[in-house]
């Protein structure tokens, strides 16, 4: 088409006629800029496909990672709930002192009370990757990059509330540390002497006078609150998070 035009304008010079000349040659730089155009075009199209199959892997693993992040929440909200529901039942014998627990009903309501730690580590390498690197931009749905931003800061807030959860635990803990109550005793009955590999003690000191301690009562109590809070403040907002992001994963992946 190109070479249409210039014999078309070499001729017109030729003939000296200009209005034509200038016609065609208004043509060929229309020509170049449509090619141009359409060059951009086919380019641009391009970059998006590119961009587009990096969001779609980086939507992929997103997804496996809160996956995973929801199956670590649900396992952690089991632990922390049998945590101060055993703590609950020592409080109900404590009120009630002619009913008292034998040594290896207490043991076992400390142990599951009081033996775990409650932290929640979420699977968070891949959005930490895209967040340092600037990748999150790459996540065209801009509620998505909204709700994954947040996540960053609501871990930190819970992270705070465990350090306080682990705190009340710890006071608990302490008490065990005095010469009225015995840890050795804990560990003899729930079999945590056998795993370390350390000799039951003969003469074991009972711990059923931590139920007539008013010290070890508020603890519990301090505990207890923190636990439940830490579940319905936390982690039940967090676990909606969790979904509500899963879903919206799961309306950009291609099918």
């Amino acid at each position: 088409m190109l070479k249409v035009f210039r014999r078309i304008r070499k001729k017109s010079i030729a003939d000296k006629k200009v209005s034509n000349y200038l016609l065609y040659a208004i043509g060929e730089i229309v020509l170049v800029v449509i090619g141009i155009l359409i060059a951009l075009a086919i380019d641009n199209a391009n970059q998006q496909s590119i961009k587009r199959e990096k969001e779609q892997i980086y939507l992929m693993g997103l997804r496996d990672e809160f996956e995973t992040s929801q199956t670590k929440l649900k396992e952690l909200i089991s632990f922390n709930r049998q945590s101060y529901e055993d703590s609950k039942k020592i409080l109900v014998y404590m009120v009630d002192p002619e009913n008292l627990p034998n040594e290896q009903e207490l043991a076992n309501l400390l142990y599951n009370a009081l033996a775990f730690d409650i932290s929640f580590n979420p699977n968070n390498s891949l959005l930490m990757e895209m967040i340092n690197s600037g990748s999150l931009k790459d996540i065209a749905n801009p509620r998505l990059r909204i709700l994954l931003t947040n996540w960053i800061s609501n871990i930190e807030d819970i992270s705070k509330q465990e350090m306080m959860l682990a705190n009340e635990r710890d006071k608990i803990l302490d008490m065990f540390r005095s010469e009225e109550n015995s840890i050795k005793t804990l560990y003899d009955l729930t079999g945590v002497s056998d795993e370390l590999g350390i000799p039951p003690s003969s003469d074991r000191t009972s711990n059923r006078n931590l139920l007539m301690s008013k010290e070890f009562e508020n603890n519990m109590l301090m505990f207890i609150l923190t636990s439940i809070k830490t579940e319905t403040v936390h982690y039940n907002p967090l676990m909606q998070s969790i979904d509500e992001i899963l879903k919206t994963i799961d309306s950009e992946i291609n099918p």
